[in-house]
């Protein structure tokens, strides 16, 4: 099956998709968190039409998310470096939490 805007908008229930996405709308036609768009931001996987602010709405190019969809390697990849990013993540927290506790991870 061939994968396109009006593949994802007629399974969507949508009438079109439009040219520019939001972060969160990247998010749902690549199968990932809202959360996750701003690590592959960082990871340089996804790129944000223009050079928006850090605080600014990001948009990203429909076509460019549609093509990324459908690419195997670059889902794995993005995949495995969001997985890696919440491993971080998670393990500086139980540091966080051990120090709290009064118990040194440092001998």
């Amino acid at each position: 099956m061939r994968f396109n805007a009006q593949t994802y908008a007629d399974e969507n229930g949508e009438n079109s998709l439009p040219a520019r996405l939001t972060s969160q709308r990247a998010a749902k036609v690549l199968g990932f968190q809202e959360h996750d768009v701003p690590v592959l931001v960082a990871a340089k996987l996804l790129a944000p039409l223009g050079k928006p602010r850090q605080n600014a709405t990001k948009y990203f190019a429909s076509c460019e998310i549609l093509r990324l969809a459908v690419n195997r390697q670059w889902l794995a990849k993005a995949t495995q470096v969001v997985y890696d990013c919440w491993k971080e993540k998670n393990a500086r927290r139980k540091g966080d939490e051990g120090d709290r506790r009064g118990v040194s991870l440092v001998e």
